[in-house]
């Protein structure tokens, strides 16, 4: 029978794109996208979603009400559902066995328990989230445990591979969908079932079957491959900052050969977001549990890379700034862990934030779409400070690019948002304190430009010249 109502528990950064780009592409399936959270299902019934995504708000405003809701009904959408998408949060362990590495598959874990009690009939359950290998086995022993009479279930994964950003277009335009079964009549019998419905708007020849197993190491290992690019570069930044030479000539050069290619090759102060540093921490742990100590050394040396990238761009500004920042002033461009989300899992703005605060500085941030709370939160959550009052008392959040650099003695700039390449930058010039700093994180600005208006310009892999300032009236030569 073909699937006619779809489930998906989970309304968060995976769950509420993915399934409503699917009830958009299949018209004549109910899709039911359900959470605990009864503030974040209400966000998702209004005019205000809970995350930004571009393009996500009119894909939510031609299915929702149609054959794509939102709700806390958790019990009856399982039970009315022929396929269910598991898509809950696997965070990073922070207590107990493999704090700090292992993910931890409590939600995952409720969410199987949660199908189990409620379920009759067939199901498809298929892993959305990110998940260790064999999670899938742990999932299927909780569901025929608890197994009830005529129930009958078959587990598949599914990974995504969403680009915070880019989701939506990663969604309707896939360069790869991957499934994973059991290879028994069954199982691929319920791979077929997902197929078809990818096969509403994804070719055929896009759609990747395999076993479980596989497709489950095949989610963390494009994130272990994405990343060791970008430490890779991060690391031959530093070469070029003590030589001379141009990271991002080096970066062309390289991704001019086509064995390797040109993408994540953009040196910066760091990979942030949800997804990276997860992955390979978990990848990780499971090498360490494997007894593959060799392999475990390896990977954790990109997360070690980034680590060094984000603590040499904060030390920077310090040095920059006479080696002390205590009690200045300085504006921090950008919170989010990239441009076109809201999205600061990670981020390296919150790493960079968090050495300036801890020297005493104060920071004025500027995001266009990370809401005050969420960074307030971020900075004082208790994993960054037992202070949380002296925080928040060295924090201002503004709402406009031009009041957060007034006054300032530097400016860190942190995600490579479009309209920071358009500020005026004369006018924050005058503005702020002198000598004025700009230290640029994601190499997007005009430095030369900069440099010229009487800034002192530093970014990463590339040595900058001073401003040349005219000593009788202290102001930059336009030459």
């Amino acid at each position: 029978m073909p699937i006619k109502k779809i489930c998906c528990i989970g309304a968060g950064y995976v769950g509420g794109p993915s399934c409503s780009v699917m009830a958009m592409k299949c018209p004549d399936i109910t899709v039911t996208v359900v959470d605990k959270s009864r503030e974040r299902i209400a966000q998702w019934n209004s005019e205000k979603l809970p995350i930004y995504e571009p393009g996500l708000d009119a894909v939510v405003r031609e299915c929702r009400g149609r054959n794509l809701f939102f709700s806390t009904d958790i019990e009856t959408a399982i039970r009315e559902a022929e396929l269910i998408f598991i898509s809950v949060n696997t965070p990073t362990k922070t207590f107990g066995m493999g704090k700090g590495r292992a993910a931890d598959l409590k939600y995952v874990e409720g969410a199987a328990r949660m199908i189990a009690s409620v379920a009759a009939g067939d199901k498809i359950v298929v892993e959305k989230s990110t998940v260790p290998v064999r999670a899938a086995e742990s999932v299927l022993k909780i569901l025929r445990a608890n197994n009830k009479p005529g129930a009958c279930y078959q587990i598949l994964s599914n990974p995504e591979f969403l680009a915070e950003g880019t989701a939506i277009d990663d969604l309707l335009n896939a360069d790869r969908v991957l499934i994973g079964g059991e290879d028994t009549p069954e199982g691929q019998a319920a791979i077929h079932e997902l197929s078809w419905v990818y096969e509403h708007w994804i070719p055929r020849s896009r759609i990747v079957t395999m076993n479980t197993w596989s497709s489950e190491l095949s989610k963390l290992a494009p994130n272990a491959f994405l990343a060791q690019r970008i430490s890779s570069i991060n690391s031959l930044s530093a070469v070029c900052e003590a030589t001379g030479a141009d990271v991002s000539e080096v970066a062309k050069a390289v991704g001019l050969d086509s064995r390797i290619g040109s993408k994540f090759l953009q040196a910066s102060v760091g990979f942030g977001g949800s997804c990276f540093q997860k992955d390979i921490l978990n990848l990780v742990y499971i090498c360490e549990c494997l007894n593959l100590p060799e392999v475990a050394a390896y990977w954790q040396q990109v997360i070690d890379m980034n680590e060094y990238q984000m603590t040499r761009f904060s030390e920077k500004v310090i040095q920059s700034l006479f080696n002390t920042v205590t009690g200045k002033q300085i504006a921090l461009l950008g919170f989010a862990f990239k441009k076109n989300t809201g999205d600061t899992r990670e981020s390296p703005a919150i790493h960079v934030a968090k050495t300036l605060l801890d020297e005493g500085a104060r920071l004025h941030i500027y995001d266009p779409k990370v809401d005050s709370s969420q960074i307030m939160h971020d900075l004082t959550h208790p994993m960054m400070t037992d202070q949380p009052e002296n925080v928040k008392n060295l924090i201002e959040i503004h709402s406009d690019p031009y009041t957060a650099t007034n006054g300032v003695h530097a400016i860190a700039l942190c995600t490579e948002w479009d309209e920071f390449l358009n500020l005026d930058y004369g006018k924050i010039y005058e503005g702020m304190m002198k000598p004025a700093y700009v230290f640029d994180g994601r190499k997007i600005l005009d430095h030369k430009k900069l440099i010229k208006i009487g800034f002192h310009v530093q970014t990463i892999g590339k040595r900058l010249q001073r401003p040349l300032v005219n000593r009788l009236w202290g102001s930059p030569n336009q030459v």
